[in-house]
């Protein structure tokens, strides 16, 4: 089904794509409310919503609580700063040999993973060392 073209959520689509850090729904707002004052946040995600679903973008859950979107929507995976929370795309070969790993002593059927990784990013490094 065709969808109803709609500048407010090509606005925010094209707001996510010049973003690396996986935006949450609260900054998308912020952001296009400076180019659309009365947009509401239930539309920002009703339109993050719809988007995710029609896989434009993809939602992202680093078990902060809070939703994150990425406009890269191939497999790839991301690491997670533990102490300033920031979500990073991590350039690295393919790890998709773990799912036949998973598989070996497992009766099912397994489909994909989703692959975390965890620690302190490369700014909160240097402050550390600070």
């Amino acid at each position: 089904m065709a969808l109803k073209y709609s500048r407010q959520r090509e606005v925010i689509k094209e707001f996510i794509s010049t973003r690396t850090d996986h935006p949450t729904a609260d900054i998308v707002y912020i952001n296009v409310r400076q180019q659309y004052p009365n947009i509401s946040l239930g539309t920002v995600y009703r339109n993050l919503t719809l988007l995710t679903e029609r896989g434009e973008i993809q939602k992202v859950d680093v078990g902060d609580g809070v939703d994150h979107f990425d406009c890269d929507t191939s497999p790839h995976n991301h690491f997670v700063c533990k102490c300033c929370g920031s979500v990073i795309d991590l350039e690295m070969e393919s790890i998709d040999s773990i799912t036949d790993t998973a598989a070996k002593n497992f009766n099912g059927r397994i489909d994909g993973h989703v692959t975390y990784f965890h620690g302190l990013c490369g700014d909160c490094c240097q402050q550390q060392l600070s």
